[in-house]
């Protein structure tokens, strides 16, 4: 099943998806893109109708479980069933599960539907894929190939190569291998993980690549691909070519640069090959890089710098693998096979092979360059391993294998490696891995397919494929599919407790041609020795033998009984026996009947024959008895208790035959045992092989207690903290002895990252708890993985290997954030209104264009920073030369209006700098504002939590204003600490415990509080606002008019003293002058009277 995530609806020529597939139960999947139909697969629709009207009335709907590395979320489906639906409802908008709509890798969800959450009743489960932020989907790949087009490309397919998105393993690319009679560079591109044939878009990408090539070359052909987390990468027979960022699509096209390697031509490049380390890189950290590597298949010449290059992404500049110093020393061998990148250790490893030797060799990786010096001492692998074939990393993991007729397996990053598998003159030739559910696949030279767990040192064979041209892909879920040219197949059968590879020619018994001879060590465990003839010839010598692929496996009898093989051991001394295997008796075996073996009627005399041989003699114990040696009794095992056991080799007569001895020490000489004292079992080849070995069922349940319930989890762990792991191990079989040990084993992938600390115990029941305890040892950051590998479990169990991944780093879920004084609603935040008890509005919008003070005046603003921009409108307080030579946009630059700045709501609220363009509505205090608490807590997924010591912050305004103070306490433990900060940082360091805030100024105060570095990974940064409004006239007004008063005060006194000085008495003349003002009226009116 696979959902797609969409902004809107898809027609189904746009989005064409994969059919529904099933697990466990009926329930049917469908597609996310604005609602999930779920129904009852029945045949009969009123059938169906009342099954949901039942399971509906009794309260019970389906639910649907998304689940990645960090996040899980339930959806419920609707329980209201209208008349004309037949299935339950669900609509979840697309900003219920995620916002982001920017490309990018992000991780595939897995999703879990069933009847109702936690009952885990008709099951299934899929995927949800972002079609929306996955890089690849965003490009437009070359010309559209209709079905008969491509169909006239399979005659010159000679192979296929397929390569997957590292973090959506359902998005994968195929490309045609094709021979020299027709040209081009064909791929398939799938997002629904190659379920379907006729769903898969088919890309002709010939003239992309011409277009970077000169003229008049021809014998275009793909040679390797490779889809990292932002580039594609592809390695054809006239060059390699690498891809513009996935996440940038400047033009629906994709478009591709040329990497030039000087000295290699077509001959070359038609047997590179392209090495990566699969990693997932969502959420993407600095220190997270991906590399890849090309290798050629020829000997460096004097000219060439190498045969084999590197790059670390965007892959614009190639260096050799072998570092200029080395070339040339004798100890390097001269053929180098494999060359792989470790990013958990930041080391190079090597895989060299010459006709003398194989060596693993690593060394550290630095600034992108590799140190001469070896970081281990190199690994020099037997002489039996002489057909290396390449090396890859398990995905998501530090699990190295490296492959060719036989398999090796390194857990330390290459410093050591132990033999998995001898193929002898057989040679793996392709690997193909699943991090979900830890499966590896290696597929030989001769089509035959071997199976294993990541991290088990054991393997089993689970058939063999008879195609000629044929490659294999696991998707996200971990099912395998056989890809041919003109068909998909698909492995639909999977269990939490058990596999199926139902694509393969059946041959699943791992038995082999040879007799066995069962020797008792006790009642319950039995050695079994494979015979080797003496004339058998030394090449096939290894097909007569127990190997690490019957380690685990069980042993059947084709009557009855059973073993479980809980070793494999080799010998060299031991005539006719190289090999054998202890087992754990499940099922006792039958031993053979009189009827057919009828010299087990009489008792046995033996002798030493000499050679390594004894000889058995029939001495009959019942008269008339027919007991007699016959030509089918070969390779019987006669078993007497408390003794060794004797392979029949050779009859002699009716009452002779030679045997050899499983354990010669043990052999009883010129001794006669009595009918029914020994025991005859038939474990031969005389009458055809009646014993077989096969994988043992599932014998442990994996279970988090954590409530975790992905398989790949990521977890991030901070400076000075710690993360717990705790997991359940649970015993599943009948009739396995449990052994007191710890059935897990913890692996850490960059063990110099972490500190890791385990604690485990058994509970009443038998089942394994165990608690890791993790924290960081140093002050770098840097990832980690950390498997659990369940060491005896049987790999058709679903989970055998637990990989989390631990990053020492600050995790995306975890900031800082300031909690405001008074809370205001978000509804009264859009209104802008929000009156405390005394009416005074708390809530202030802000001028267009505004900029605050300075603190050469309110009118003369120096910041850069413009808050509620609008480009359209003036800009105010910009008279003066130094305000007009200050000031810039950021969200608005080469914006022309305010709509055209594309403020988002989020935006428009934020009180980071970056966004003061869309910043509209700030708090509003009245002056003064004093012993504000600045109060901060730090957001994690556990919850919310007070900043606190040991962490120091900064304060500064990023308006540089003045006129505040902080008042802050210093405890005696941290005052070295805080002065040796200050004096490093050149800026004050605060505690945050009871830090107060007093402003004299007015108008915006915009402050920015950092934690100091040293203490966190995380870069604590949050930035907050003040308006203080109706403060008296800020400065130049008090003074101004301070000293006009004085002038005019000081003047006046001034005048008076003059007064005083020269007897100038001002009273007495404007009394004076009143008096004679007062004559001339009394004059005027007398006059005016008269001349009436």
């Amino acid at each position: 099943m696979t959902l797609h995530l969409l902004d809107s609806c898809p027609s189904p020529s746009e989005h064409p998806s994969c059919p529904p597939h099933h697990i466990t139960g009926d329930l049917s999947s469908a597609f996310l893109t604005r609602e999930i139909q779920c129904f009852f697969l029945i045949e009969d629709e009123i059938v169906s109708r009342g099954i949901l009207s039942v399971f509906t009335s009794g309260g019970l709907a389906p639910s649907l479980e998304i689940i990645n590395s960090t996040y899980t979320g339930i959806f419920h489906f609707n329980l209201t069933l209208y008349s004309d639906r037949v299935y339950w409802l669900i609509n979840i908008p697309r900003e219920n599960i995620t916002k982001n709509t920017d490309i990018t890798p992000v991780e595939e969800w897995l999703v879990r539907i069933s009847l109702h959450h936690g009952l885990n009743i008709y099951a299934t489960e899929g995927t949800l894929l972002d079609t929306v932020r996955e890089p690849i989907l965003q490009w437009n790949l070359g010309v559209i190939m209709e079905e008969t087009d491509v169909s006239t490309l399979y005659p010159h397919v000679i192979d296929l190569k397929v390569t997957k998105c590292p973090c959506a393993n359902d998005v994968a690319l195929l490309g045609f291998i094709l021979d020299t009679t027709f040209d081009g560079v064909y791929i398939g591109l799938t997002f629904s993980g190659f379920w379907n044939y006729d769903n898969t878009s088919w890309y002709n990408m010939t003239e992309n690549i011409y277009s970077q090539l000169d003229k008049g070359l021809t014998d275009l052909s793909v040679v390797d691909l490779v889809l990292t987390n932002h580039f594609l990468v592809i390695l054809t027979s006239l060059g390699l070519f690498v891809s513009r960022d996935l996440r940038y699509p400047s033009t629906s096209d994709i478009r591709f640069s040329r990497a030039d390697f000087c000295g290699f031509e077509r001959a070359d490049y038609i047997k590179g090959k392209l090495w990566y380390n699969e990693r997932c890189f969502a959420n993407r950290e600095k220190f997270e890089v991906d590399y890849v590597t090309i290798t050629f298949d020829r000997n460096r010449t004097l000219s060439e710098a190498s045969s084999c290059f590197y790059s670390a992404e965007p892959f614009l500049e190639w260096f050799p693998c072998i570092p200029y110093a080395l070339r040339g020393v004798r100890n390097v061998p001269s053929n180098l096979i494999t060359f792989l990148l470790d990013i958990e250790r930041s080391n190079g490893i090597y895989l060299f092979s010459n006709q003398k030797k194989t060596t693993a060799s690593v060394h550290i990786l630095k600034n992108n360059q590799l140190s001469l010096q070896n970081k281990f001492p190199n690994f020099l692998f037997p002489s039996s391993f002489s057909v290396p074939i390449g090396m890859v990393f398990h995905p998501r993991s530090n699990f190295l294998y490296a492959y060719g007729n036989q398999v090796w397996l390194s857990m330390d990053g290459g410093n050591t490696f132990e033999l998995i598998a001898d193929f002898h003159g057989d040679v793996i030739r392709r690997s193909y891995h699943s991090f979900y559910s830890s499966d590896i696949t290696f597929v030989s030279q001769s089509g035959k397919v071997y199976l294993t767990k990541a991290g088990l040192k054991t393997y089993s064979a689970i058939g063999s494929v008879t195609d000629k041209i044929f490659t294999l892909y696991y998707d996200h879920l971990g099912f395998i599919h056989k890809l041919t040219p003109d068909n998909f197949e698909a492995d639909e059968l999977l269990s939490p407790v058990g596999n199926s590879r139902t694509i393969f020619a059946k041959d699943l018994d791992m038995g082999f041609e040879t007799a066995l001879a069962p020797q008792f060590i006790s009642l319950n465990e039995m050695i079994f020795y494979a015979y080797v003839p003496p004339n058998e010839p030394m090449a096939t010598v290894h097909t007569k033998k127990f190997n690490n692929m019957h380690f685990g496996k069980v042993l059947y009898y084709r009557e009855t009984g059973s073993a479980y093989i809980r070793k494999v051991l080799q010998h060299n001394n031991l005539k006719g026996f190289l090999s054998s295997s202890i087992t754990e008796i499940i099922d006792p075996f039958a031993i053979e009947r009189m009827k057919n073996s009828s010299f087990s009627s009489s008792s046995l005399f033996i002798t030493d024959f000499g050679n390594f041989s004894y000889k058995l003699t029939l001495n009959l114990q019942t008269p008339g008895v027919n007991s007699s040696f016959r030509h089918q009794d070969l390779q019987k095992t006669v078993v007497i208790p408390g003794y060794s056991s004797f392979l029949i080799t050779e009859i002699l007569d009716d009452r002779n035959a030679l045997a050899i001895a499983t354990m010669p020490k043990r052999a009883p000489i010129n001794m006669t045992f009595l009918k029914n004292t020994w025991f005859l079992y038939n474990f031969g080849l005389s009458s055809g092989r009646k014993w077989s070995i096969f994988s043992k069922p599932c014998n442990y349940l994996f279970q988090q207690l954590d409530n975790s319930v992905s398989l790949n989890i990521l977890r991030y762990v901070d400076l000075g903290k710690h993360y717990s792991l705790n997991i359940k191990i649970i015993p599943h079989a009948r009739g396995f002895q449990i052994l007191d040990v710890p059935p897990v084993k913890v692996l850490v992938g960059n063990p110099a990252l972490l500190d890791v600390r385990a604690k485990g115990f058994f509970d009443n029941a038998g089942s394994y708890l165990l608690n890791i305890t993790l924290s960081s040892k140093i002050l770098r950051p840097g990832s980690s993985s950390l498997a659990f590998v369940i060491w005896e479990a049987s790999t058709e169990c679903f989970v055998t290997t637990y990989v989390p991944t631990v990053k020492s780093s600050c995790s995306y879920f975890k900031s800082m954030h300031h909690v405001p004084s008074k809370l205001i609603p978000l509804e009264d935040w859009i209104s802008g209104i929000h009156k405390d008890d005394q009416g005074f509005n708390m809530i202030k919008t802000l001028p267009i264009n505004y900029r605050p003070p300075s603190k050469m005046g309110i009118a003369i603003p120096l910041t850069d920073n413009f808050y509620h921009a609008d480009p359209s409108k003036p800009i105010p307080r910009n008279l003066f030369l130094m305000s007009k030579k200050t000031g810039q946009f950021k969200q608005c630059a080469n914006a022309s209006t305010r709509e055209e700045c594309n403020c988002t709501n989020d935006q428009k609220f934020s009180h980071a700098v970056a966004f003061s363009d869309c910043r509209e509505k700030v708090p509003r205090f009245k002056f003064p504002v004093t012993q504000y608490p600045v109060s901060l807590q730090i957001s994690t997924r556990a919850g919310n939590i007070p900043l606190d010591l040991p962490y120091l912050v900064t304060v500064t305004e990023v308006n540089k204003r003045e006129n505040w103070k902080l008042k802050y306490s210093t405890p005696p433990t941290i005052r070295k600490l805080e002065s040796h900060l200050k004096s490093r940082l050149q800026v004050p360091v605060y505690n945050p415990i009871d830090l107060n805030l007093s402003i004299m100024g007015s108008e915006l105060f915009h402050f920015k509080v950092s934690v100091v570095p040293g203490v966190t990974f995380c870069n604590f940064v949050e930035e907050f606002q003040i308006y203080v409004d109706e403060a008296p006239l800020p400065f130049p007004g008090h003074t101004l008019i301070a000293i006009a008063a004085a002038i005019v005060l000081g003047g006046l006194i001034f005048m008076v003293f003059m007064f005083q000085l020269h007897n100038i008495h001002p009273w007495q003349l404007c009394q004076k002058l009143f008096r004679r003002n007062k004559v001339n009226l009394s004059s005027t009116d007398v006059f005016q009277q008269a001349h009436r």
